[in-house]
């Protein structure tokens, strides 16, 4: 047994305030290998804040590294600031954010604490709405049941970036025992009333128009979006969407999905049901994940079956809706480099420019002035008005309420999502896009791969020429370095090659675009065709056993 890793879980258990990590920690004090796993390593503090699985040591979440945090966090700030402090259902997120509540008063600043577990988008809008200097959102987003997380927001609303992330990672380091840590109790509890009634309020300010007949299916998949969404759709004079009773209560243990993010596979199942049941049968499905912080859309087919659609597509409709009811010529839409080239055509239909940033909403959220709208293929939007963006981050609830106004007009028309889906193909061209991801159990094989790539780009893939290959390592005028690659394709088609950066996976992200001349369902067909293709060649030049993971538009 190395007595460093013993010593330092000694030295752990003596400072853990929570006698269930402590007495787990206790048990395997005899077994080096779980110790090494505990102690050898930790949770890194970067633009995500934290996230990992419960336990006990520094690479877990747990009670310890939670004070750290928010000590760390305290040390940036200074005393006398205003910090936001929120949680989701997940385990422990209302302990972990009662932690941060005591760290942060008792280092001297004032907190707002959530008095219930509401949506990430709730807390993100409430930092500005309060004029906060800060904000902590505890949640996973949908992670699995048995992680949480530690995300930080700056007094803009949006999630933090270099260089804010690296100097609370530096404090946290400098931070001593947490239970030599001085603790406050003087904090504010803000209830319903306090910010879920001022943030239905914003996004019921949203461009809605005035069709409300609709029948939708909901699911928050046992998070925490279903009250605040209701209340949304009833405040805005919709009928309240039929929610999965299965689903509708949050549950830390996610009982009826095997993984709570909608778009894996089976866990839209009960909320196609619900729509298909002849009692409901829905116009539109939605859902949002254990957060509320990202939306998924199902809109029903001519033949009464029901078709989950992509990010990109749902970012197509509602970037063309935005931009119809907004007026402001300087206004900015943006999306990720990974995301679908759709809303920059939209976009120049419109005569308004569409940047491209980096993935995430930390990004997104950096594109610029007059944002009125940012989306990425991974079910996250953000939708503004005139007035600005109500949210600056990714929000569920406010996207969910956009798109039933956009289906609420489509059926009043006699039309559906698909048929604008369809109206878009035919105007810009069918832009269809894809995903193919390689699992690897050592991450040099992802470091290797990449080196194979930039040593020896594909000069053609899927019978397409590869018209330029772009190393973003190097960064540009319009984006920080980045270690991806991006591929631009004849006929419009595009790759982007990224190493994940929560799994060890390697991610590339195919578009191929294919003019309408006839039927649109023959384009897509070919589209079909196009990104098999492009997969085949894409995984033989990567050299992995490479597995498909998302839908062609």
């Amino acid at each position: 047994m190395s007595i460093d890793l013993l010593q330092l879980a000694k030295d752990w258990l003596a400072q853990d305030p929570d006698p269930a990590t402590r007495a787990e920690l206790t048990a395997l004090l005899d077994d080096q290998a779980a110790l090494r796993d505990r102690f050898g390593a930790k949770l890194e503090f970067g633009t995500a804040g934290l996230r990992g699985e419960l336990g006990a040591g520094p690479n877990r979440m747990n009670r310890v590294t939670v004070m750290r945090a928010a000590a760390g966090l305290a040390a940036v700030l200074g005393p006398g600031r205003l910090v936001v402090v929120g949680f989701d259902a997940r385990h422990n997120s209302d302990v972990f954010a009662k932690d941060t509540a005591a760290v942060l008063t008792g280092a001297g600043l004032r907190v707002a604490l959530m008095s219930d577990r509401f949506p990430t988008p709730v807390l993100a809008f409430a930092v500005r709405h309060l004029g906060a200097d800060a904000g902590v959102m505890v949640t996973a987003s949908h992670n699995p049941p048995r992680d949480n997380g530690y995300k930080v927001y700056w007094g803009d609303g949006t999630q933090i970036v270099p260089p804010v992330d690296e100097e609370i990672s530096r404090a946290i380091d400098a931070v001593g025992r947490v239970d030599e840590l001085p603790l406050g109790d003087a904090w504010r509890t803000l209830g319903h009333a306090d910010i879920v009634q001022p943030y239905l309020t914003a996004v019921g300010g949203l461009a809605l128009g005035d069709a409300r007949e609709l029948r939708v299916a909901y699911t928050p998949l046992h998070g925490v979006g279903g009250a605040t969404l209701a209340a949304a759709f009833i405040q805005a004079g919709f009928k309240s969407p039929m929610m999965v009773g299965a689903q509708v209560r949050p549950d830390p243990d996610f009982p009826t999905v095997a993984f709570p993010n909608p778009e894996e596979p089976g866990a839209m199942d009960l909320a196609l049901e619900l729509a298909s049941a002849p009692a409901v049968q829905a116009d539109i499905v939605l859902a949002n994940d254990p957060d509320a912080d990202r939306c998924a859309v199902g809109a029903r087919l001519p033949d009464g079956r029901f078709r989950m659609l992509t990010g990109d597509e749902v970012g197509g409709l509602i970037g063309e809706h935005v931009l119809r009811h907004t007026s402001d010529p300087d206004r900015l839409v943006a999306t990720t480099i990974v995301s679908s080239s759709l809303l920059g055509k939209i976009a120049a239909e419109h005569g308004v420019v569409c940047r491209e940033t980096l993935t995430g909403f930390k990004w997104i959220m950096k594109a610029g002035p007059g944002l009125v709208y940012g989306y990425e293929e991974a079910l996250g939007y953000s939708v503004g008005s005139d007035a600005g963006l109500p949210v600056h981050d990714k929000d569920g609830i406010g996207a969910a309420l956009t798109i039933g106004a956009i289906a609420a007009q489509a059926r009043r028309d006699g039309r559906t999502l698909i048929d604008l889906l369809d109206d878009q193909a035919r105007r810009y061209g069918l832009h269809a896009t894809a995903q193919l991801s390689a699992r690897v159990a050592d991450l040099s094989e992802i470091t290797r791969a990449m080196d194979r790539l930039r040593a020896a780009p594909p000069a053609e893939l899927g019978g397409r020429t590869v018209e330029s290959a772009e190393d973003l390592a190097t960064g540009s005028a319009e984006l920080p370095p980045t270690d991806g690659l991006r591929y631009r394709l004849s006929g419009g088609a595009r790759i982007v090659v990224r190493p994940s950066g929560t799994e060890p996976k390697l991610k590339c992200y195919l578009e191929v675009v294919v003019p309408v001349t006839g039927e649109v369902a023959q384009a897509r067909e070919r589209a079909t065709a196009e990104l098999a293709a492009l997969k085949s060649d894409l995984a033989r030049a990567l050299g992995l056993e490479a597995g498909q993971n998302g839908q062609s538009a």
